[in-house]
């Protein structure tokens, strides 16, 4: 039998599809409901009857969340046994290039991520002064694995508070509540980091006890990493992972006093490699597609043993589908998504270095590439941008492009939007931009 917590703001679409889903069981849960009963019943009130988030919804046998936890109290806890290798979650991959997956996380999965980031960013928060509790930022929905695993996961591990935001597309709000706190560490995507560098409530909030910027999510760009550490004098630090990966995989060091373009070095215990085609590994410095192993690895895919073969070698690496280089350091830098790269005439072109350059000019807020079919090349770049100067025009766009890049990376297609379409994280979601052409 399946069970699923629903907020009430979207009953009225469950309300639509259940009857096409396995779910027999469904728990309301209501925005009042953990802020005690006279709180909680005049906030609930308000949602519902002044401000009217709540559409209308009939869904026979809905139990309320409060009403469910009654229920367990008064019920007899049955003790479980659990060791390092039973599941401790399925983590649903983001499905932003097909299907969404789950990624079955073991306990030991999920605890070896939390010990190896801790080890990771101790250069810098053991600096946390004595007496002052580690605090963090958490702008990220808590059902994604960087929330959980960097966020969640890792402040109960050492004690640490979490300012969670709930809305963080809304700016003035963030920068709002975030004036009034203390805190050193704030993980996030490089859209946020943008938005919040270029808005002019900025200043407002103090970024001195700041001891870490973790970027991930999706790539960090160049410009971007460069105001971030003039406005706040802290870098920011990317690193990579992925669902099936609890998430962290790789990280630039904490001690690093500028941007370095790459996803760093590999994190304690794990590994890296680049892989062609054939699953060979390819030679220093070319490109390759990343795979990692270690102890944070998934053990697979939920009830998809055929998903499951296509990502893991013989060997134990999975396949990350994202295609990296490693230079003589060792550092490894993504180049994109083997799904995203596009064909011009037989020359590949990797969106994120196109956006990487874009993003430099100025007079642009934000920006994205993908690939349209051309009868002539095959594929042609498509360049989406949303201004930050209104009078950024498209042949100064194609004026810098020729100047910076070469003849079949640049932009046969330059369209200007209000926003680009991304995810409840805040990546963007390329796949929409392909379909709308």
């Amino acid at each position: 039998q399946f069970l699923r917590l629903h907020f009430e703001l979207e009953c009225s679409t469950l309300q639509q599809c259940i009857a096409a889903t396995p779910v027999k069981h469904v728990v309301l849960a209501a925005m009042g409901d953990m802020l005690g009963l006279l709180k909680g019943a005049l906030v609930n009130y308000v949602v519902r009857n002044v401000k009217k988030m709540v559409p209308a919804f009939n869904l026979p046998g809905a139990v309320r969340f409060n009403e469910a936890i009654a229920q367990g109290t008064r019920g007899t806890l049955k003790q479980v046994d659990l060791g390092p290798d039973d599941i401790a979650v399925l983590q649903y991959t983001g499905g932003t290039t097909g299907v969404s997956k789950g990624a079955i996380l073991l306990h030991r999965n999920v605890i070896a991520n939390v010990l190896q980031s801790e080890a990771w960013n101790q250069p810098v928060m053991g600096k946390v002064p004595a007496g002052e509790q580690p605090t963090g930022v958490c702008a990220l929905p808590l059902y994604h694995i960087f929330a959980f695993t960097v966020g969640m996961m890792l402040s109960l591990r050492t004690g640490g508070k979490l300012i969670l935001i709930p809305n963080p597309r809304d700016l003035p709000a963030v920068l709002k509540e975030l004036s009034k706190q203390t805190f050193h560490s704030f993980p996030a995507v490089n859209t946020l980091f943008n938005g919040l560098a270029n808005h002019p409530d900025f200043g407002t909030v103090n970024w001195r006890n700041l001891k870490i910027s973790v970027g991930g999510g999706m790539a960090v760009q160049g410009a971007v990493a460069k105001l971030w550490l003039e406005k706040t004098g802290c870098p920011i630090c990317e690193g990579y992972g992925l669902s099936e990966t609890s998430p962290s995989a790789s990280c630039n060091p904490v001690t690093a006093t500028e941007y370095t373009g790459t996803i760093g070095v590999p994190i304690p215990s794990t590994w890296m490699k680049c892989l062609d085609d054939d699953g060979n590994e390819v030679a220093q410095g070319m490109p390759g597609e990343i795979a990692i192993k270690g102890p944070q690895v998934m053990a697979g895919y939920w009830q998809r043993p055929d998903e499951t073969a296509k990502v893991m070698t013989p060997d134990g690496y999975f396949k990350t589908g994202d295609v990296g280089v490693m230079d003589p350091r060792g550092y490894f830098k993504i180049v994109d998504r083997k799904k995203d790269m596009v064909l011009v005439s037989g020359f590949n072109v990797y969106p994120n270095e196109v956006e990487d350059v874009v993003a430099q000019l100025d007079g642009v807020m934000e920006c994205a590439v993908v690939g349209v079919p051309d009868a002539k090349t095959g594929e042609a770049v498509k360049l989406v941008i949303v201004k930050k100067d209104p009078g950024l025009t498209e042949e100064k766009v194609r004026e810098y492009c020729r100047a910076n890049l070469t003849g079949y990376k640049q932009p046969k297609v330059v369209e200007f939007r209000t926003e680009l379409p991304k995810t409840p994280v805040g990546k963007i979601l390329r796949r929409e931009l392909r379909d709308k052409k």
